[in-house]
């Protein structure tokens, strides 16, 4: 299908950022992971799926991303200023009643989000565990090695993991320097106020997903949380109609 077109809205602080809307009704905040953009929802098939429950999905591409801004200005990218641009759509939209998801690092922003005083009626955190929540500095750090190889132009090895993951980059139309800078954007979340989080909160991770296996963890962390695992690891566990169908099951038909 044709992606519907993306509309514009300023981030906290003026920048340009984008999102797309699919469906009609009670509207659903969807965040996608890093180096990925809005359309990461609609490729897997998950947010044409919900638009035909009823819901009116909204698919921002954070900062750095997608069809959103990418300034190489450090100012640019201020410690939580995804959770800001988050915070900026929602007060844009004028949304009261409304439900919020994310995947990966999308799933990190939505915590950060509702820490932050969101009040959605539900929140997913896909793809997420505790220790990444909850670690001083951002856990991509193979990420950046490969952003900062890419950026300088620096060859990597032929047929390494890292150039699979820079040709990966790449192919998504990412732009390194951008990136680098949203990796310092990473602010962590102590167990203490995650505690203080009385949304209901589906948390959903992959059962080969070993760079999230403190999933559990978080889950038990969060008041009123309901933990699942599905088939696959980071990667494919997304794309899964098994977690398609956790996210039904958790949200069910639009009200």
């Amino acid at each position: 299908m044709t992606d519907p077109a993306a509309h514009r809205f300023p981030g906290r602080d003026g920048v340009d950022l984008a999102y797309r809307e699919l469906g009609g009704g009670r509207p659903l905040v969807l965040l996608h992971g890093f180096t990925a953009d809005g359309t990461q929802w609609i490729r897997s098939g998950h947010a044409t799926a919900l638009a035909g429950q009823g819901y009116r999905v909204v698919l921002p591409d954070l900062r750095g991303h997608g069809h959103s801004a990418r300034p190489h200005d450090p100012a640019c990218y201020p410690p939580d200023v995804m959770a800001d641009d988050g915070l900026a759509l929602i007060e844009w939209l004028g949304l009261g009643d409304y439900d919020l998801g994310g995947y990966s690092w999308g799933a990190r922003t939505v915590l950060r989000m509702l820490v932050r005083g969101a009040r959605p009626a539900r929140a997913i955190a896909g793809g997420q565990g505790l220790d990444a929540v909850t670690r001083a500095s951002s856990p991509h750090g193979g990420y950046r090695r490969v952003l900062t190889a890419m950026a300088d132009g620096e060859p990597l090895e032929p047929g390494s993991p890292e150039a699979a993951q820079a040709s990966w980059i790449t192919r998504l139309g990412g732009d390194p320097k951008a990136l680098l800078r949203v990796l310092d954007t990473h602010v962590p979340t102590p167990e203490t106020a995650l505690a203080r989080i009385t949304t209901p909160v589906l948390v959903a991770v992959g059962d080969r997903d070993r760079g999230q296996s403190s999933a559990g963890a978080l889950a038990a962390t969060l008041p009123n949380a309901r933990f699942t695992r599905v088939p696959g690891d980071h990667y494919t566990a997304f794309a899964g109609p098994e977690f398609a169908s956790a996210i039904t099951a958790f949200l069910g038909p639009a009200s």
